[in-house]
């Protein structure tokens, strides 16, 4: 039975909202979590969770075509949509209820600023966290309107794989979904208007990146602005065009991945007054909006639209809820695109370290050729930087290759406790492991 008022009131249960529940009830408050849709959020019905599944059958069917010729699953994506249920099983209604979670199924939007009105019901907090996420962003193109197109959010309820695909947009989630495709059987064309993929990235790991996509089998098509997109009788064409120069794609498929859009409409906020862009809901550095007791985090807030984010900063805002000495959320970061081979990063890419302190870094290199265990599974086609500063403390680092992601978290616990880069060298590691190229690096550095 839902009572009338709470300790704390979470709105949305994707990471940040479900971290923050459960680190309400750690604190002994009354908490109130409300999710109009299942517990999990976009991470694990649309985002990281199926996305993963399908990666990981695409890799082991693209490592099995090396011994032999191998037929694509007919039940790729009902595999998919399996995994997804079974992963969600940790976080059930049934699992948050037992951990001191009440739950209510239904959309919140503010009354006042102490009350949201959910079902037909009025209930009051003390606090409220604002956790509804974001959906995707899907461009103002022509004809698009008359067009059944994909987005990660419905890409996954497809009951069979296409024939062929038109990916828009290289960041993330289009270049792996566009690999964990092809590498599936589905002709995939790659479309950016940037000049390489993955823009954000350190650009001659994103080079290197494309290339291996190319060598795949994915058509990369960058530089080019999407145009005009219209229905055929076997599926849609896309006009692209770059200095001029103009090309007709052809496809069964469509998808869009062209970044994400804060999920606001249906909260109220205008007649309460708390502050937002079209970027998201403005915060301070302790997660609160501008009216003190309402706090809001994940990918409504951003700038990094990462489960892993979006889960600290939800912590963080019961902490601080119910803390007069609040602490900051931290500016160490971190993040992995899941192609194959990954690409991991946190900090500074090399250009924004030389952006912003000229020639006083030392950037180290080294390639997975280098390291004993690449070379025996196959995997040399790696390569890692890390750059520091004249003193020797991380700035930030990008790995490009197997296993990438694990062995990033290694120099990010260099990193947060803010260790030379150079005392990993005096740190025992097995052999062979992939962790001997990051042996190498700080070798490197120690003799910089």
């Amino acid at each position: 039975m839902v009572k009338s008022h709470y300790d704390i009131i979470i709105i949305g249960a994707g990471a940040g909202g479900l971290n923050a529940a459960l680190k309400a009830v750690e604190l002994g408050k009354q908490v109130l979590l409300v999710e109009k849709f299942k517990p999990g959020g976009e991470c694990t019905w649309a985002g990281c969770i199926p996305s993963k599944a399908l990666i990981q059958i695409a890799d082991e069917i693209h490592t099995a075509k090396k011994y032999g010729n191998i037929a694509i699953p007919s039940n790729v994506l009902n595999e998919v949509r399996r995994l997804t249920e079974e992963a969600h099983q940790g976080e059930t209604v049934e699992i948050l209820v037992g951990e001191g979670i009440e739950y209510l199924n239904g959309t919140a939007r503010f009354e006042d600023a102490n009350t949201i009105h959910v079902n037909n019901v009025s209930i009051s907090a003390d606090y409220f966290v604002i956790s509804t996420g974001s959906s995707a962003f899907v461009p103002q193109i022509k004809g698009l309107d008359g067009i059944n197109y994909l987005t990660n959010e419905n890409v996954f309820t497809l009951t069979e794989l296409p024939k062929s695909l038109i990916v828009v947009g290289a960041g993330a989630i289009g270049v792996e979904l566009s690999q964990a495709f092809s590498r599936l059987g589905v002709q995939v064309k790659l479309v950016e208007r940037a000049e390489h993929i993955l823009i954000k990235e350190d650009s001659e790991l994103s080079h290197r990146l494309e290339n291996i996509l190319v060598s795949e089998g994915v058509e990369v098509y960058t530089g080019f602005n999407a145009e005009e997109a219209c229905e055929k009788e076997l599926g849609v064409s896309l006009s692209i065009a770059k200095d001029g120069h103009k090309e007709v794609l052809q496809a069964e498929k469509i998808l869009f991945a062209l970044g994400r859009k804060p999920n606001i409409n249906s909260l109220n906020l205008d007649d309460i007054g708390v502050v937002y862009t079209a970027k998201g809901v403005q915060v301070n550095e302790h997660m609160q909006t501008n009216i003190p007791h309402i706090y809001a985090v994940g990918d409504l807030v951003g700038p990094y639209m990462f489960s892993h984010m979006g889960a600290i900063q939800g912590k963080l805002a019961v902490s601080n809820a119910f803390n007069d000495n609040k602490d900051k959320m931290s500016d160490e970061y971190a993040w992995c695109t899941f192609t194959h081979p990954e690409l991991a990063r946190t900090g500074l890419t090399e250009e924004e370290a030389r952006e912003k302190y000229g020639e006083r870094i030392k950037v180290f290199t080294r390639g997975y050729k280098e390291v004993d265990r690449a070379v025996v599974d196959g995997k040399t086609n790696g390569f890692a930087k890390v750059i520091c500063d004249l003193e020797g403390y991380v700035l930030g680092a990008s790995i490009l290759g197997e296993r990438a992601c694990e062995m990033l978290g290694e120099v990010q616990l260099i990193k947060t406790l803010h260790l030379p880069f150079s005392v990993l060298k005096d740190s025992i590691h097995p052999y062979p492991s992939y962790s001997e190229l990051l042996l190498g690096l700080s070798k490197d550095a120690s003799l910089a």
